[in-house]
């Protein structure tokens, strides 16, 4: 699994929740998906709504504040602002339980 951790060098220092739902409050909830749609989504086990819930995200007007604040915090889990996390860190995608297959061709 490939595991990266983006830079955001010169954010500002203080990228709170409280400031993502600040910003979020001046938005209408229709164009958040994260409000418009059901919010277990973007903690899904399933790799198919993890993607959906990325995809979702890709014309939120707050995703960079999403992200940012996320990368700040060190997220545990879930997307914000279109990226997946695992540990505080982003990961290309999901993958499902269990064991993998042994010729990654006929994924």
């Amino acid at each position: 699994m490939t595991i990266s951790i983006l830079d955001r060098a010169g954010q500002a220092n203080e990228l709170s929740l409280g400031l993502l739902h600040d910003q979020a409050g001046y938005v209408e909830d229709e164009r958040l998906p994260c409000r418009a749609n059901n919010p277990e989504l973007w903690f899904a086990e399933s790799p198919s709504d993890v993607e959906f819930a990325k995809a979702l995200c890709t014309d939120c007007p707050v995703r960079a504040l999403c992200l940012d604040g996320a990368l700040e915090r060190r997220e545990p889990w879930g997307v914000w602002g279109g990226q997946l996390f695992l540990q505080g860190a982003v990961i290309p995608r999901k993958r499902p339980r269990g064991r993998p297959r042994k010729d990654e061709a006929a994924a």
